[in-house]
């Protein structure tokens, strides 16, 4: 989303315009300095770079960049200050958002352990509570037994006065 705000920005747009060719405009390139067209190859070697890492959203704007570079007029000095912003700007925006990925894996870490660590204590009062129930059960059985065994001697006692 940062971005976008970036790449929808006036200088941006006005960097844009200004890498278009125009109607004159040959694919020859007449004339630039060593240093600036050094300049200009790393600057795109590095956003080509950066491309393969990016995400999605971050790809059209690297993509931009990278088209604003190739242009004949991206050798002025103020337009590659633009770029280098640009690209400075994103690399914060990428940092930011790589921060916000960790603390979001850090606290699904987290309520992961909480999960598992309740799920295991269900489980313990699950097979306490059947144990408990088995226990029941059994001296419910033996209770029963010993009813029927008084019920047959008092019977026998009935008899027998």
């Amino acid at each position: 989303a940062d971005t976008i705000k970036i790449l929808n920005d006036d200088d941006a747009l006005d960097l844009f315009k200004s890498t278009l060719p125009g109607a004159s405009a040959s694919l020859l390139q007449l004339r630039a300095g060593s240093g600036a067209v050094a300049q200009r190859t790393k600057a795109l070697s590095i956003i080509h770079t950066a491309r393969g890492f990016a995400n999605a959203e971050s790809r059209p704007g690297l993509d931009l960049l990278a088209l604003a570079l190739a242009g004949k007029r991206a050798v002025s000095a103020n337009t590659f200050e633009k770029v280098i912003k640009m690209i400075d700007n994103m690399v914060q925006v990428l940092k930011k958002e790589q921060q916000d990925d960790d603390q979001k894996q850090e606290y699904c870490t987290i309520q992961l352990d909480a999960v598992e660590d309740k799920k295991k204590e269900l489980e313990r009062t699950l097979a306490d509570a059947e144990t408990a129930i088995a226990d029941k059960k059994e001296k419910i059985a033996t209770t029963t037994d010993e009813i029927a065994a008084l019920e047959a001697g008092i019977k026998a006692l009935d008899k027998a006065v």
